[in-house]
């Protein structure tokens, strides 16, 4: 697949998978090693970082290969967002960060306020910043206007597997976009998956959907298909939708005519 940038870096693999809810950290290996995943987001304050053990962290990731991106999953307040990414880079030594502020215990939504002003804290101190947001056309760009990197809009509400529920407004945001747009939580199988990079999407980011499934090892595999075949038909371009049919073979010559 084509390559894209992130900051001042270039990937390929446009499938980016979490780190945590496996069963151990050897399946976290297998199944990032399955999905081709060049970038892998690590909860900085449910992680860790200190575990240098064969069964630990470090010693399942491989640096040479991946892109740690630790995230600041968990943070109800600008204060704890900015301070656990400060952590997260002094203990990663990665100046990326997918910053979440959240709203809502329930839902897990992000608080918008909260997000620009966390996002525009850590622009200021040099971080490349990917912010978690509401699938909203106008936050999106607010986001983008502040100067972050990309710009990662909810499928559904994280953990739910509900898929894309909204893909007129990913489309609107991805339309209106000048930076990257990582589609990411509520993905639950590889059709989801398909679909989000059908619609333009840059990547898209997973973790339950793989950590959580019956077999996570062959669920990765079956997402990095499902993306590297979504990308390949966005680039390829649809046909138009028509409301009648229209013969699939030509009618000119045809014996009788």
């Amino acid at each position: 697949m084509s390559s894209y940038e992130i900051g001042d870096r270039s990937f390929t693999s446009r499938l980016w998978v979490g780190s945590g809810k496996y069963s151990d950290f050897h399946v976290m290996h297998e199944a990032i090693e399955a999905s081709g995943a060049e970038i892998v987001t690590v909860a900085i304050r449910r992680t860790d970082l200190n575990d240098d053990t064969k069964d630990g962290f470090w010693a399942n990731f491989d640096r040479e290969k991946c892109t740690i991106l630790p995230n600041t999953a968990g943070c109800f307040d600008v204060k704890s967002a900015v301070t656990t990414a400060r952590l997260g880079r002094e203990a990663t030594g990665s100046d990326f960060v997918k910053v979440e502020v959240i709203g809502d215990e329930k839902t897990l939504f992000p608080d918008n306020e909260g997000l620009l002003e966390a996002c525009r804290v850590l622009l200021d101190d040099g971080f490349t910043v990917l912010p978690y947001c509401i699938d909203d056309p106008v936050i999106c760009k607010k986001l983008e206007d502040l100067g972050c990197h990309a710009v990662m809009p909810l499928a559904a509400p994280i953990g739910s597997g509900m898929g894309i529920r909204n893909p007129y407004n990913l489309k609107i945001i991805m339309e209106q976009s000048s930076i990257p747009v990582v589609v990411d939580a509520g993905v639950g199988t590889a059709s989801d998956a398909a679909v989000a990079m059908e619609l333009g999407s840059t990547a898209v980011l997973m973790q339950t959907a793989i950590a959580g499934a019956g077999d996570p090892v062959k669920m990765a595999r079956a997402m990095r298909l499902g993306v590297e075949a979504g990308r390949l038909a966005y680039e390829a371009g649809r046909i138009p939708m028509k409301l009648y049919a229209t013969a699939s073979s030509p009618l000119e010559g045809v014996i009788g005519s």
